[in-house]
């Protein structure tokens, strides 16, 4: 695997361990310094790795490798044990000349690293305390002797060395502080100084204030981001450099993958300390654990410059970086762009020629052929559309070079790659050429720019006229002239055909809805007809009953309102009897039916109001089978796990049945955050969706979506799957190439897959190498397509045209209490009623008459169809 792919992270462990298992030590060795070469090692397997080397470490030559082993570590992560086990082998070696400054120098190093470190400092303090002490034991005389003065002047020398250690300690807050104080005066022969107190007492204060960031990091959860950027703001305020860059680099052993992290980190070096040694440190960690993040590499580039590197190993980094596995092309424009700014800083443009220009010169044109090649075969698109680095080659040869006629060519070249029709870029030329170049050709674009321009070409006819009226002669000014009278004549030709097809369109589209809507109508009529043959739709009593009261039998018991089963409710009738001008056929007494009873044994519930006050304790459950049974009962047993259910509120449709949402009461607050953990729960075969109770007149704004619709650099998104694929079934295919946290099918509103996946891994390396391992892959004889997660931006909804709308729409008093619900009346259009009476005005203010008062039409109307009765409804 590790040959194919060299940057499988997960391989390289499980290679290391098996090779340790086994005992292969030569192999092993071999494959902990490839992955150190690729990656930063973890203190963990850097741990391991040294204790194997020590072990077979027993001639000098093998501890001077073991040194250089522990150098390579420490460089990598700011580890505490790390150093310790350092300092602790280093003891080992005291015996060999200046063994102990050496152990010394190693000690010192330590503390300066990882001394100020509040939870884990001490042990390193004392490790070292103990080495002086035993060095103080060894230079003591022999009982009953008398020290010469050369032992007396050793013997205070090494008495003041663990005094100064002491102090230097007892100044520093850390964990456990009061144990060292009194270990001090148990020590001392002499009283501790005021000075010491006093730096012991500020160091405790600061202890206190420390303390609660570093609970709080022991209390959280990996990866404790948002506790770490506590710490790290509170230490930016104390301002200490030191405790600040060890915050940021504890930070970074625990979130090593976390780019946002190394940038702050690496800003603070840059603009802050500005220490070559631990800039450059940084950044190369940096690159090395987030390879595939562009901004790092940039921030490494412009480092490196900064710090005056040498141009060859600057030149070694880009192609690094080149080789990192970006994972959008327009990353690999941006470091492109970065380092042709650094080619272009080392030119001196004063000289006609010279090595740096033509090495810029030559980067240009490798850029232009990378993006080309590479970068287009790779992600299917170049990533710079509007050729940016080529306009910026293009003015480096106008403004430093004095070469229009290089820029002119590169020009060409970018309106050749579709950018012609865009008049931002013919205007950015007529700039560069207006500045660096001449009239002529300033004109000869600006004609060009008038022919080609589609977007705004109104703009650029008003740039050539004002050219023309500045500088350009009588004939230049009525070529110019005809010319953008032409072009906008066309122009507004093109605009009213696409107008003219766009409301062409339009009304195909609104004669195929109204010709959907006819057969819906004549469907739902046939079907209503073969119930009524069939006796399931109770006959009319009056066989001469008008026909616009017979489709109302037909088609107006499925919305009726609940309440009294048989018909609608009073109020109700009221209020349609005044918006429509008539009242509703009256309903025949007549026996009930056990059928009907039983059809309408849901209708007795009242109306389903929702009280707003209680939405913190309220869930709103939807997307539920039509056909649940019971499901008060059903879901109340769901929802009991998440604490105790005041009340089940189902929604049931005007003719009884359920119509697939409800609203959940909790008694507590928490019980409802907790339900909402139910979402997507399958019931039934149908996914239930759980959300938040908001209103969104109040929360126009809410969205229920509770997954992200932006990039995510971790997750991927895999099309093309079969629908027979199980979420395990796709977990085994992708767990090969990295840390599985969650994998998401995609189905729709019923539950059924739609071949769509949601992969989220541990960590962006991760997902961008199983980008490059699955895309293309055959599942189940499916060729799957694999890509980073970055959904396009939804479109918000277009508003019709006032025209459009104002032909079409209906005002909403015209509906009544229940909307655009049919109703019980007759709904024969006005333009058939004959009122032989004057109009009298209802107690509402509307106007209404009363069946007494109605005379009735002077002729029979002529019974119609429902496709007929439609028509005439549509008409305006």
């Amino acid at each position: 695997k590790l040959s194919i792919n060299a940057f499988d992270y997960n391989c390289h462990l499980d290679l290391i361990k098996l090779l340790r298992q086994e005992g292969e030590l030569v192999k092993l060795r071999r494959a902990r310094q490839k992955m150190s070469e690729l990656f930063p090692l973890t203190e963990e397997i850097w741990l391991d790795w040294l204790k194997d080397e020590i072990k077979m470490a027993s001639e000098s030559s093998e501890r001077e490798k073991v040194y250089e082993l522990f150098e390579r570590a420490v460089k990598d992560y700011i580890c505490p044990e790390i150093w310790l086990e350092y300092a602790q082998y280093s003891i080992g070696g005291i015996g060999q000349e200046g063994g102990i400054e050496k152990v010394r120098s190693i000690f010192e190093r330590a503390l300066t690293a990882v001394g100020l470190h509040v939870t884990k400092g001490t042990a390193l303090w004392e490790a070292y305390r103990e080495f002086e002490n035993a060095i103080l034991e060894t230079a003591q005389p022999a009982p009953g002797s008398v020290p010469s003065p050369e032992q007396q002047q050793m013997l205070c020398s090494q008495l003041e060395k663990i005094h100064t250690l002491f102090r230097r300690q007892l100044g520093i807050p850390l964990l456990d502080m009061e144990a060292s104080y009194a270990e001090y005066e148990e020590w001392s022969e002499h009283p501790i100084p005021e000075t010491i107190i006093k730096n012991y007492k500020k160091a405790l204060q600061q202890l206190e204030k420390c303390k609660p960031y570093e609970e709080a990091l022991l209390g959280a959860e990996t990866p404790k981001l948002a506790e770490y950027q506590a710490y790290i703001d509170f230490e930016m305020k104390a301002g200490d450099p030191a405790r600040i860059q060890l915050i940021y680099e504890r930070a970074l052993a625990e979130n090593c993958l976390v780019p946002d992290l190394w940038a702050r980190y690496n800003q603070y070096l840059d603009r802050q300390l500005k220490v070559k040694e631990l800039v450059l440190s940084a950044h190369d960690r940096a690159v090395r654990n987030c390879p595939w993040t562009v901004g790092l590499w940039i921030r490494y580039l412009l480092a490196m410059e900064r710090h005056r590197v040498d141009h060859g190993v600057i030149s070694e980094m880009f192609e690094k970086a080149l080789n990192a596995g970006f994972i959008q092309a327009t990353d690999y424009v941006e470091i492109w762009q970065a380092y042709l700014d650094y080619l272009r800083r080392r030119v001196d443009f004063t000289q006609d020629s010279s090595k740096e220009l033509e090495e810029l010169r030559a980067a240009f044109a490798r850029a232009v052929e990378y993006l080309k090649q590479e970068v287009e075969e790779r992600f299917s698109e170049s990533g710079d559309p509007s050729c940016t680095i080529m306009q910026n080659w293009a003015r480096v040869e106008a403004r430093l070079c004095n070469n229009m006629q290089k820029a002119r060519e590169l020009w060409d070249n970018i309106m050749t790659k579709g950018n012609a029709k865009y008049a931002n870029m013919w205007l950015e030329y007529y700039n560069l050429e207006r500045a660096h170049g001449d009239t002529q050709h300033c004109r000869k674009a600006l004609h060009r720019a008038v022919q080609c321009t589609s977007d705004y070409p109104e703009h650029v006819c008003e740039v050539l006229l004002t050219l023309e009226r500045i500088e350009g002669t009588l004939e230049d000014w009525d070529a110019a002239v005809q010319k953008t009278e032409n072009r906008l004549a066309r122009v507004n030709e093109q605009r009213a055909k696409a107008a003219e097809k766009e409301a062409a369109l339009a009304k195909q589209e609104e004669e195929k809805a109204e010709q959907r809507k006819q057969a819906r109508a004549e469907k739902k009529a046939s079907k209503k007809a073969k119930k009524t043959r069939i006796g399931d739709k109770r006959k009319a009593e009056d066989d001469d009953e008008e026909w616009g009261q017979e489709e109302e039998e037909a088609e107006q018991p499925s919305k009726r309102h609940k309440g009294d089963g048989d018909g609608i409710l009073e109020e109700d009738m009221e209020v349609e009897t005044g918006l429509f001008g008539r009242s509703g056929p009256e309903k025949p007494d007549r026996p009930v039916s056990q059928k009907e009873k039983a059809s309408t044994s849901r209708k007795d519930i009242p109306k389903v109001f929702h009280d707003s006050s209680k939405d913190h304790v309220t869930v709103f459950v939807s997307n539920l089978s039509y056909s649940m049974a019971d499901p008060e009962v059903k879901l109340k047993q769901l929802f009991e796990s998440c604490g105790e259910v005041v009340e089940i509120r189902p929604v049931f449709s005007n003719k009884g049945t359920f119509r697939g949402y409800c609203y959940v009461e909790f008694k507590e607050e928490k019980s409802a955050l907790q339900a909402l953990g139910l979402d997507r729960k399958v019931v039934e075969g149908r996914p239930m969706f759980v959300s938040p109770c908001v209103d969104k007149n109040k929360n126009p704004d809410f969205k229920v979506f509770r997954y992200s619709t932006t990039l995510e650099k971790h997750k991927l998104f895999i099309s093309g799957l079969p629908f027979s694929c199980t979420k395990e079934e796709l977990e085994d295919v992708c767990k090969a190439h990295g840390n599985v946290k969650d994998i998401r099918l995609v189905t729709n509103r019923a539950g059924k897959p739609k071949g769509l996946a949601y992969v989220e891994y541990e960590n962006e390396a991760q997902a961008s190498q199983a980008v490059l391992k699955m895309d293309g892959l055959t599942v189940k004889e499916h060729v799957i397509k694999v890509a980073i997660s970055n959904p396009p931006l939804r479109k918000p909804p277009e508003r019709p045209e006032a025209g459009r709308a104002s032909q079409f729409a209906v005002p909403r008093q015209l509906y009544g209490a229940r909307g655009k619900g049919r109703t019980q009346l007759s709904m024969m259009p006005r333009a058939l009623q004959r009122q032989s009476n004057p109009v009298a005005k209802a107690e509402n203010g509307m106007v209404q008459n009363s069946p007494a008062t109605s005379s009735k039409p002077s002729e029979e109307p002529t019974k119609m169809s429902n496709a007929d009765f439609a028509k005439m409804l549509l008409k305006k």
